[in-house]
């Protein structure tokens, strides 16, 4: 069978079966659309045809419409597809058609199964309308047709949250109609489509049913409640309103201008800025993982059975509770008893917590926790086949563990760190396997960021990656393959985050406006409260590390330190930049005033009314343009193989908005001559931390150039 295209089959009880052919997922397109509208035509104009079953290939329904097609010239105008065909030919046509669904039934794939008039699902197929994680909305009838098929409840909460279901569950809430076998799927869709011809059963419609719809009033209640939900989640976004809104002009008005409102709104969402950003960042994160000279090398994955972790500390228990959920075999070495009783019982937490959510039973629990075995030596290490080293920031402890784990392990264990700055060099310093040392980078709490940063040596075996990756893939994160420096792709890029919130706190900035216009901007917290939480005396050292390896280009405030000083440690000691209750609640503290005049004091600095009266977007740009200077300095080292991985880097590892793209996708969005022409200005007034890279600096003048060339062949009108 042709790639992207339709195939129909009679068969002899009067059945069209119309299968859709596009590997790998049976993904849409016009070229798809096209056979499949021939399909319909041939099917309803034969006389030997009684009704329709519509179908995937290889065991899955449909995908949805090609992402990759977003954005381009659509061969059909708005509304063609989803009113014109789906709508007017195939539910008002005079044979029913039933979707027999396997697999995956996405996007514009749900949507197409909805118009038919029945649908029939294996337990385990997946359903989804997911487009708002693309900043777009259904656009082709879903946002009319699953309410009337779930209830407006379920339907919101599908859409809103991009939430899948089971084909099992589908059933249960009506979406699906029969629930059977993959084998006998195409035959039971067949079956009830003969059904309905024969009026054994009712013949819907969905796009006028109203029996799953409440009353008016009780609509109107659910979508105000809806929107306010939307907003509260993400107030700089306007797909989730707009498919609030689509939905209520087809429930509360007519389904037909619901249908209308549907493709105009999705047609402009589509070329929003919001949802190229979204776009940008769905495929970047499924290109994390194709490393030039590693995975197109032909190598073979290493089975990875038994891991060993050292140190049950919060970043030590969270991996080992990972590896656990993942079914992994896991020894857990520390110093003491003691120790190794707290870490154990953290792991023990984690896994309740999973418990107590419903996502494990009590039988998951125990079988999980049985994989787990506490040590106080390097014994059980011998037949593991990785070891991930997760204790304190202290070089020459590290040093002394690596070097002991030559001792005890095999010759092709991989010697993973998880040190979130030092210098991997360092770390095997006194071992002689630099090839199997790597770095295993987690982000806090492990056993739920969806990161890992993998840091490789210019000694580090290629195998060693392709063994991480697939631990990647089977512990369910997105890994970024980075290079050796002092705080590698994601923390070396952020540094200057906390730093110029404190160059700009030193310089008469509130450090509290400052942590509410980042968190308008997108972002989860601010610098101060992120500091709080991941515990100032951390900043203290990890910003160290930064001034020692990059001291032309730091900021090095002296309020942290102030701070450790009379033991304000975060969240840990309740009292940091904020003050916290018994539940952890942040509250700014009026005492943190007297810390800043002292740490004003100490920079020397005399306040700048330009500062001060910073517009929010320039609070913004002053934190966030240093990022992306240092971002292009780890892009020109080669540290980072390309910008689209730190794009996911700075969404998945630091919190940036999604809705943004990525930190650099952002920048790109402003151009990198406005990021240029604004860093080079402040570093002209406040030194050497602003200043543009090279790297940004020759971006800037190819921009300017086409910019003129531009200019240049514009013909001039006189």
């Amino acid at each position: 069978m042709a790639r992207g295209t339709t195939a129909m089959e009679v068969r002899a009880d009067g059945v069209a079966v119309i299968t859709i052919s596009n590997p790998p997922v049976n993904a849409l397109s016009d070229d798809v659309m096209a056979s499949l509208w021939r399909n319909y035509d041939e099917a309803l104009s034969r006389n030997d045809v009684k009704a329709i079953v519509l179908t995937g290939a290889k065991g899955r329904f449909c995908g949805g419409f090609d992402i990759n097609a977003f954005g381009n010239k659509p061969k059909y105008k708005p509304g063609v597809l989803s009113i014109d065909f789906l709508t007017n030919i195939v539910e008002d046509a005079c044979k029913p058609s039933v979707a027999a669904i396997d697999g995956i039934a996405l996007g514009g794939g749900l949507e197409a199964a909805m118009v038919c008039h029945a649908r029939v699902s294996t337990p385990s197929a997946q359903l989804a309308l997911p487009e708002l994680q693309l900043g777009l909305i259904p656009g082709m009838g879903g946002t009319q047709r699953l309410p009337r098929l779930v209830g407006l409840p379920k339907a919101l909460e599908m859409m809103l949250m991009s939430k899948s279901i089971k084909g099992k569950d589908a059933h249960e809430l009506g979406l699906v109609d029969a629930i059977t076998s993959a084998n006998e799927l195409v035959s039971t869709a067949c079956s009830l489509a003969l059904d309905i011809v024969e009026q054994k059963r009712p013949w819907f419609k969905s796009l006028y049913r109203t029996d799953k719809l409440p009353n008016i009033g009780e609509m109107k209640k659910i979508l105000k409640n809806a929107r306010v939900q939307a907003k509260k989640q993400a107030a700089d976004v306007q797909h989730p309103i707009v498919c609030i809104d689509v939905i209520e002009e087809g429930i509360l008005s007519d389904p037909r201008a619901g249908l209308m409102k549907e493709v105009i709104s999705a047609k402009k969402l589509e070329y929003s800025q919001t949802s190229k950003s979204l776009r940008h960042f769905f495929f970047a994160q499924r290109a994390t993982s194709k490393i030039p000279k590693v995975t197109n090398m032909g190598l073979i994955p290493r089975k990875i059975k038994k891991a060993a972790i050292v140190g049950g500390g919060l970043m030590g228990s969270g991996i080992a509770t990972l590896f656990i959920l993942n079914n992994y075999s896991i020894v857990l070495k520390e110093v003491d008893e003691q120790f190794l009783s707290a870490g154990i019982n953290r792991i023990k937490a984690n896994l309740q917590s999973f418990v107590r959510k419903g996502q494990l039973t009590k039988l998951d629990y125990e079988k999980k926790l049985s994989l787990l075995s506490g040590v106080l030596d390097y014994e059980q290490f011998r037949d593991a086949d990785v070891v991930i080293e997760a204790v304190i920031e202290d070089l020459s402890l590290k040093q002394q563990i690596f070097s002991d784990l030559e001792k005890y392990c095999r010759h092709n264990c991989i010697f993973a760190t998880n040190t979130s700055t030092i210098n991997l060099n360092l770390i095997g310093q006194r071992t002689s396997c630099p090839d199997r040392i790597v770095g295993a980078h987690f982000f806090s709490p492990a056993h739920v960021m969806p990161l890992l940063e993998i840091v490789r040596t210019h000694q580090t075996s290629p195998q060693i990656i392709v063994d991480l990756l697939d631990v990647a893939k089977k512990i369910h994160k997105t890994p970024i393959v980075a290079g050796n420096c002092t705080g590698f792709a994601v923390n070396r890029m952020f540094f200057p985050y906390a730093q110029a919130a404190g160059f700009l706190v030193d310089h008469g900035l509130d450090v509290y406006r400052i942590d509410h216009v980042i968190t308008q901007f997108g972002m989860p917290m601010g610098p101060f409260r992120l500091g709080d939480l991941v515990g100032l005396h951390v900043a203290s050292a990890t910003g160290n590390q930064y001034l020692q390896s990059y001291p032309e280009r730091c900021y090095n405030s002296m309020l942290v330190r102030i701070l450790l000083e009379d033991n304000r440690t975060g969240e840990s000691s309740r009292r940091g930049f904020y003050v916290y209750d018994d539940r952890r609640k942040a509250t700014p503290d009026p005492d943190l005033r007297k810390y800043i005049e002292r740490s004003r004091t100490m920079a020397g600095v005399v306040q700048d009314s330009k500062l001060i009266n910073l517009s929010d977007n320039d609070i913004v740009e002053m934190i966030f343009f240093p990022v992306v200077n240092e971002a292009c300095r780890v892009l020109d080292e080669g540290i980072a193989l390309k910008a689209s991985d730190l794009d996911v880097a700075s969404i998945m590892g630091m919190g940036f908005p999604s809705y943004r793209g990525g930190v650099m996708f952002w920048a790109d969005s402003l151009s990198s001559r406005y990021v240029y022409n604004r860093l080079e200005a402040w570093s002209k007034d406040y030194g050497g931390f602003f200043k543009p890279c090279e790297y940004l600096t020759i971006r800037a003048r190819k921009d300017a150039s086409l910019v003129l060339e531009k200019l240049n062949t514009v013909p001039l009108v006189m």
